[in-house]
């Protein structure tokens, strides 16, 4: 793990304080929503989870405009978590934010949690986003699949995230860098000891 300053702490590591906007980021499947409920509950914050905002029944995409009037007017709060790495909003969320919560798991790790996750929804009809559900057909025999989008998707975020922070893009904010679920559960804790 990595703070605002470049210390590599991989396995015990101090939060800086304070947290008051704190985005979370990582591949998709990462578990980027499940730690931000956990942290919004501890934190007791609002979370914005931004694929809520995005998407509209039938997977269909909200107007740009609009999703980004939505979220701006979500991070006008002092306090909120965010999950989602849309690229089209990083400006007016890393800008607002006071930390960065960057969940690198490693691919094997990731996909195989796609997996598990994908055959779950698929097969117990768990709905997500405005009434929209994942199908089989979607998930596995589609280039729309969640499992396509992780393996074209995965590298290539990484180098880009590992980019802007190797050129400090943005200074003000802190980072804390999550390479495995052991790391996540350990910055839960700390907050409880913090």
């Amino acid at each position: 793990m990595m703070d605002g300053g470049g210390c590599a702490c991989p396995r015990s590591f101090s939060v800086p304080p304070p947290m008051n906007r704190i985005i979370i980021i990582g591949s998709s499947c990462a578990g980027k929503t499940t730690l931000a409920r956990k942290l919004s509950a501890k934190l007791n914050m609002p979370h914005i989870e931004l694929d809520q905002l995005f998407w509209l029944p039938e997977w269909k995409q909200r107007p740009q405009d609009e999703f980004r009037s939505l979220v701006s007017d979500a991070i006008a709060a002092e306090r909120w978590i965010s999950c989602g790495n849309f690229t089209e909003l990083r400006e007016i969320l890393w800008n607002r934010a006071t930390h960065a919560v960057w969940m690198n798991y490693s691919f094997p790790l990731v996909f195989s949690r796609a997996i598990r996750r994908t055959v779950r929804r698929c097969f117990v009809k768990e709905e997500l986003f405005s009434g929209n559900y994942e199908s089989f057909r979607q998930s596995f025999l589609s280039r729309d699949s969640i499992l396509w989008w992780v393996l074209t998707t995965f590298r290539r975020r990484r180098r880009q995230y590992r980019q802007l922070f190797d050129d400090n893009v943005h200074p003000s904010l802190k980072l804390i860098e999550l390479h495995h679920p052991r790391d996540a559960e350990k910055l839960l804790e700390n907050l409880d000891s913090g």
